[in-house]
């Protein structure tokens, strides 16, 4: 039995639930011959042809130092796949994803605790696990450099889209530009609503609060600010928005840029290595902090950049995620 530890099913953590709950819908498509099971918190979310585990959680530290390495001792897995981390003393056959390692690269994103946290058990938890999965290259080229991991034990699965995210459907009226992303300053907000102010458009901001002051800030400023909405109401928002603009500091991939374009919605973006990669020459990257300038440039020539980002994005899917992360699981168990 392949183990996946799905415990941000249902805990609206963006990036990483979306990754989860996709990689589970596909590997029973794609890997017919493993048996997959999801450990949970919620079972009811955890898709068709694959095993839901349910295991309550009042406290992750508790959850990942005890009843998680407790289960897998009884469960006895062929090989257990986690996010970040391994829970503690687990040594048996593992698969780790790492998303993005922005806590070594610039420590003032993270608060104290959490940061002493990551730096410890992120590293140790990385050369410790049999394969390590990384979200982009420029995830893989900063655990090979940070961490010492040898090249071939890092494998690059890029995200996929959702078919929810196209072209055609329900979307809000036009005008506004889009932010998606948690409110906190790794994202950078505050960039996008000065880029919105100064091409006088309107700005509206998607994704949960996690610097309450942050969010409370962009408010008194005059953006919508939404909080996590539903997938078909993001869809909706992403299809009827004029731009999408991501001034983020750091990425380790960058799932509202697919999203995005998928839904032929240009995007304007800071000069980060993962958006880059994500984007390719379909984004306008701002130059010295400059968003206004190609946000203008985005805005008058849209249909030019919305037919290019529709392109990239093909280049995308969870299918081909999923079946880079099948084949690691068959590396571990060979």
């Amino acid at each position: 039995m392949i183990v996946v530890d799905a415990d941000v099913l249902g805990r609206n953590r963006t990036g990483e639930e979306t990754y989860v709950l996709n990689l589970l819908r596909q590997l029973p498509v794609v890997a017919p011959d493993l048996e997959v099971a999801a450990i949970t918190r919620r079972p009811d979310l955890v898709p068709a042809g694959v095993q839901p585990i349910e295991l309550p959680a009042r406290s992750q530290e508790l959850r990942m130092a005890w009843t998680l390495p407790r289960l897998l001792r009884r469960l006895k897995p062929a090989v257990a796949h986690f996010q970040h981390a391994l829970p503690l003393g687990f040594g048996g056959p593992s698969v780790l994803t790492l998303h993005d390692l922005h806590f070594e690269r610039d420590p003032r994103v993270m608060g104290l605790v959490d940061r002493i946290t990551f730096k410890t058990v992120v590293p140790r938890s990385a050369r410790r696990a049999d394969r390590v999965l990384a979200v982009s290259e420029r995830t893989k080229q900063d655990a090979i450099e940070l961490y010492g991991l040898p090249t071939d034990k890092v494998v690059v699965t890029p995200h996929g889209v959702d078919p929810a995210f196209g072209p055609v459907g329900p979307a809000r009226d036009g005008g506004y530009l889009l932010f998606v992303g948690a409110i906190q300053a790794r994202k950078d907000p505050r960039a996008a609503l000065e880029a919105a102010l100064a091409v006088g458009r309107p700005l509206v901001v998607v994704g949960p609060e996690k610097d309450p002051a942050l969010a409370a800030e962009l408010r008194a400023g005059g953006a919508d600010v939404r909080g996590w909405v539903a997938q078909d109401e993001l869809a909706a928002l992403y299809r009827g928005a004029a731009a999408l603009v991501l001034p983020s500091r750091f990425e380790g991939f960058g799932i509202p840029v697919l999203e995005a374009m998928a839904s032929g919605t240009p995007v304007v973006l800071s000069d980060d290595a993962a958006l880059r990669e994500v984007a390719g020459p379909a984004g306008l990257y701002a130059s010295g902090g400059d968003f206004a300038g190609p946000l203008r440039l985005a805005l008058a020539d849209r249909t030019h950049y919305a037919r290019a980002g529709l392109e990239r994005a093909k280049l995308f899917s969870w299918e081909e995620t999923a079946r880079l992360t099948a084949a690691a699981y068959r590396a571990v168990l060979a």
